[in-house]
């Protein structure tokens, strides 16, 4: 993106972090924070859902009033000029809502990981309504970076392979009018080179554009990929990268953590 006045710049770009609080730190909020500080830009946000939750397990969930998400980020966006905006879990389709209408005061390009269930505990991390909150959403998106599971429920049908999510992919994006990042992490087949390479599927609603790197060996049991994955994009949209730029460099520092993750605790290793 020539030109643009973060490229280059001392001056960090202020991105706008939406998601849940992992007390943790291996996931949501504050795993956001840090891998926006470490690509040079300057994190703001409000939390949209408290969790209960350690490196084994998610235990419960509860939604912040979506009155107050939309109040927190009117006024934040009345004042700050954010470059970027990641969505990641979003609580209820209340919030989703409350975020949408917040969404009209800035222009900058927004990436949602559209998180339905923690990988780490059997609880729901947004209530039954979640097509409306995709349908609050949907236009102020620029990227939808679903996993295999995330995919499978908004398509409609199982996602499986790296040609299932390219398909599925590209009829998203075509639907809702954004781009979507098919997450490569847990597909498999097409001839075996999968098991090999990590391949996430960058769709367009007429194009497609595959982004491979070699799998990280135990890579999937990793806390917090996709919401590091989210961020980073995000992150280097804010500094002037075009999407696909964007995404390329994102999977690359993703890769990366994964090779060499922290052990917080008993539980899962967390890419931060």
């Amino acid at each position: 993106m020539t030109g643009h006045p973060f490229r280059g710049s001392s001056v960090r770009a202020d991105v706008l972090i939406c998601a849940g609080l992992d007390p943790s730190g291996g996931a949501g909020l504050i795993a956001d924070v840090r891998v926006v500080s470490e690509l040079g830009c300057r994190p703001v946000g409000v939390v949209t859902a408290l969790t209960v939750q350690n490196t084994t397990a998610v235990v419960s969930t509860e939604a912040v009033s979506a009155v107050l998400v939309r109040e927190q980020l009117e006024l934040l966006l009345s004042d700050v000029e954010v470059r970027a905006v990641k969505i990641g879990m979003i609580g209820s389709s209340a919030v989703a809502s409350s975020i949408a209408q917040a969404l009209a005061l800035t222009q900058a390009p927004v990436i949602w990981d559209p998180i339905l269930h923690p990988s780490r505990g059997d609880v729901a991390f947004v209530d039954s309504l979640f097509g409306h909150a995709v349908i609050a959403l949907a236009p102020h998106l620029t990227l939808l970076t679903p996993n295999a599971g995330e995919l499978t429920f908004l398509a409609g049908k199982p996602i499986r392979s790296v040609t299932d999510a390219r398909a599925a992919g590209q009829a998203l994006a075509a639907k809702l009018q954004c781009a979507v990042l098919a997450k490569g992490g847990h597909l498999v087949d097409d001839g075996g080179w999968a098991r090999e390479e990590a391949v996430d599927v960058l769709c367009f609603a007429d194009r497609a554009e595959e982004l491979r790197l070699p799998r990280v060996p135990g890579g999937e049991h990793v806390h917090g990929t996709g919401c590091a994955l989210s961020s980073a994009i995000a992150a280097h949209l804010a500094r002037g990268a075009e999407l696909v730029e964007a995404c390329r460099a994102a999977k690359a520092y993703v890769a990366a953590k994964i090779a060499a993750p922290t052990r917080p605790g008993r539980g899962a290793a967390a890419m931060v």
